[in-house]
């Protein structure tokens, strides 16, 4: 069917009697009658030569042929409702989906969203959390910002913030560790990288214990339950900074390992929409003045 002679009014008629199954309750949503809603959708009928509902004493049931259009013309609609949304306040508003790991979500990006809609009003941000483990395409992402070592299959990846790690606890468990060895008489709590300890240790020269305490998907979790003195994390200290400088946890040793760092990805079959290199700009601007130094000109 040629895009002029869509008969609009008859498909939003047959899709809102689709979801309630009444012509009545579809004529209250359309601000119609009922009669013109049972009109149009007979209308639409006669165009297509088959028969959309089974007319029942109570309501209406869809037949094979209208169980088939219905998806089709709910996605439709709601692309263009989704669409019209952004353009709230006379304005156009590009929208961006971004996943984060939720150890930087909450102890980087979620202070400073306030900053970024002021500066972007047009852009309306989209966030997921995760522990880490992200599809770009299944989940339709625009970026994924993850912890690592930036080689992911088939994804362009900038390096935004290293992330060394190091013990840190509750002040009452700190109190009792004079040295890295003290910490053998603790519960060490785990991530799924189960090789972080055996190098911290390494490191301090203390030969690594058998892994005893709780495991856990998530940095930031780790860190509530050391703070809630559980047992010592082994975590990227600088997303814990208000947590230190508050004293509800504490780093007991300087010493850290590198284990890697955070990212911006985003799949290298993805080009960068303009909402895209803006919040790119701004990441890199704002941790490079947080770091002290000028922000270099954004990768292609």
């Amino acid at each position: 069917m040629d895009r002029a002679q869509l008969p609009l009014n008859a498909l939003r008629a047959f899709e809102a009697a689709a979801r309630h199954l009444n012509f009545t309750r579809a004529a209250i949503e359309l601000c119609v009658t009922q009669g013109a809603v049972s009109h149009q959708v007979a209308q639409l009928e006669q165009r297509l030569g088959t028969r959309l509902f089974h007319r029942l004493p109570r309501g209406l049931a869809l037949t094979d042929d209208g169980q088939a259009l219905v998806p089709v013309l709910g996605e439709a609609f709601d692309r263009v409702a989704a669409t019209l949304g952004q353009y709230a306040g006379g304005r156009f508003r590009e929208a961006l989906k971004v996943g984060v790991v939720g150890t930087f979500a909450i102890g980087w990006l979620l202070p400073r969203l306030d900053d970024f809609a002021r500066a972007h009003p047009h852009i309306d941000l989209k966030l997921s959390t995760n522990n880490n483990r992200v599809d770009l395409a299944g989940e339709a992402l625009d970026y994924a910002i993850r912890f690592g070592d930036g080689a992911w299959h088939a994804t362009w990846a900038e390096p935004l913030i290293d992330a060394p790690m190091a013990p840190v606890c509750a002040p009452a468990i700190a109190a009792r560790l004079g040295s890295p060895g003290d910490l053998l008489r603790e519960p060490l709590l785990r991530s799924y990288r189960t090789d972080e300890w055996v190098r911290w240790f390494a490191a301090a020269g203390v030969e690594a214990p058998l892994p005893r305490g709780a495991m856990f998907d998530s940095s930031a979790l780790m860190a509530s339950a050391a703070a809630a003195g559980i047992g010592v994390a082994l975590v990227p200290v600088s997303m814990f900074e208000r947590e230190l400088a508050g004293e509800r946890l504490v780093q007991p040793f300087d010493i850290a390992i590198d284990a890697g760092r955070y990212w911006l990805t985003r799949l290298l079959s993805r080009p960068e929409s303009e909402a895209m290199q803006s919040f790119r700009r701004w990441l890199v601007r704002e941790i490079a003045v947080e770091q002290g130094h000028a922000a270099s000109p954004p990768s292609g």
